[in-house]
């Protein structure tokens, strides 16, 4: 095996980022929160970009969470009215690169625009091959564990298996994402130590890297320096952050 596989193996297969910051930063600049969100979709672009290109299987980002509708209503409406325009704008371009976009969480209850846009951006990728990219919108992972087990919960009422039947594999079937690989790095901008109801069963043995920076400031760089610190930690590898560079170009 030649040492670029190698190396290749070492990476993480699935990488879940909590994009956190934008308000604070955009404040620091003397600007509004929304600001800091529109800015944010720049950040977004780098990682995905950054992500694929080093060939990375799935990256997960929590763009909302069913917590958020507790911020101002006047926030949450432009949130929506901005990941409606980012669809719209991003969609062709991801497609036109491979990659497959799904969305993740109770889109109920969102508007029929933004509803109609979800499902017209995921029919379009669904046959894509390459790095598949998550949205976490309205999600909240323990009502992910919640609807599995409702799932599982049909199936003991209608007697195709016993509650002593019940096993941790059954359950990961239901969660959403049981067809990708569960969390290798969790990343979390803006200095905040915790991981927010967040892919509680997929990242049951993530490695957890914080980082002071806030979300409109992640680059490539940002992302070069989590994955070398995982290689490092998970894999003993020993790599630098030129060998990750490097690989991201040879690809």
């Amino acid at each position: 095996m030649q040492n670029s596989e190698v190396f290749n193996d070492s990476l993480p297969q699935h990488i879940a980022i909590i994009m956190d910051g934008n308000g604070r930063w955009a404040k620091s600049k003397g600007k509004p929160r929304v600001f800091g969100h529109k800015k944010g979709v720049s950040a977004v672009r780098k990682t995905i970009s950054a992500a694929a290109k080093l060939e990375i299987k799935a990256i997960t980002l929590f763009a909302f969470s069913s917590e958020n509708w507790r911020r101002p209503e006047e926030e949450v409406g432009l949130l929506m009215e901005l990941f409606i325009t980012v669809l719209s704008s991003e969609i062709k371009k991801l497609h036109k690169n491979n990659l497959r976009l799904r969305i993740i969480g109770d889109i109920t209850r969102f508007n029929d625009r933004l509803q109609r846009k979800i499902a017209d951006a995921e029919a379009l990728t669904e046959n894509n091959t390459g790095m598949v990219i998550n949205i976490a919108a309205n999600y909240g992972g323990k009502w992910d564990i919640t609807e599995a087990l409702k799932n599982v919960a049909a199936r003991v009422e209608r007697g195709e298996l016993k509650a002593a039947d019940i096993t941790e594999d059954m359950i990961s079937e239901h969660v959403t994402m049981s067809d990708l690989p569960d969390v290798d790095l969790l990343i979390r901008t803006s200095g905040e130590c915790r991981i927010s109801n967040f892919m509680l069963w997929q990242m049951a043995y993530a490695e957890m890297y914080f980082t002071e920076q806030f979300w409109p400031e992640f680059n490539e760089d940002s992302l070069v320096e989590a994955i070398t610190w995982f290689v490092n930690r998970e894999r003993r590898f020993g790599c630098t952050g030129e060998q990750v560079k490097a690989l991201m170009e040879a690809n």
